[in-house]
């Protein structure tokens, strides 16, 4: 993936964003920031992007979000049950029309297994009380390469299931 194809999404997905008259917010753990900041740069980002919540430690997941501590206990803080939480969770603190969380699993040293290896990501997004997508994907690469490749997948998935509804 390019600096060029990660433009490209976040600008079409901006575009989407902006043409139908919806705000979005976000609420990122293993991305640290990276797609509320991505989403920031296109012209006109005040008139889309409502802002954001990095809660990389679990604690602010369940303290900051509501996710409840059964929850991370049961499936790990990097999982899809924990990411829709979020999402849910995010809706409750920022007022905005779509709501995405993303966890996973970037690099070692989290609840990676066999089932979930490390380059395992989770995105949900919720457009009102609706899930708008529920993914998880496995990414290839350094740390910062399935960051990266995460920020570009959350901005495709934004822009098709936007797209649908035009």
């Amino acid at each position: 993936m390019t600096e060029k194809d990660l433009r490209v999404a976040i600008d079409r997905a901006a575009g989407l964003l902006l043409a139908q008259g919806l705000s979005i917010a976000f609420a990122e753990s293993a991305t640290a920031g990276r797609v509320a900041a991505e989403f920031s740069l296109p012209c006109n980002a005040g008139k889309f992007l409502t802002g954001g919540l990095v809660c990389y430690d679990a604690r602010l997941k369940t303290t900051l979000l509501g996710v409840p501590e059964s929850l991370i206990e049961k499936y790990t803080p990097e999982s899809m049950e924990v990411t829709e939480a979020i999402a849910r969770g995010l809706t409750r603190l920022i007022s905005a029309d779509i709501h995405v969380g993303i966890t996973g699993l970037p690099c070692p040293g989290g609840s990676e297994s066999e089932e979930k290896p490390v380059g395992t990501m989770f995105v949900c997004a919720m457009k009102g009380e609706s899930q708008l997508f529920a993914e998880r994907r496995l990414f290839q690469g350094e740390h910062t390469q399935i960051i990266l490749q995460s920020v570009c997948w959350t901005a495709d998935l934004l822009f098709k299931r936007l797209g649908v509804t035009l």
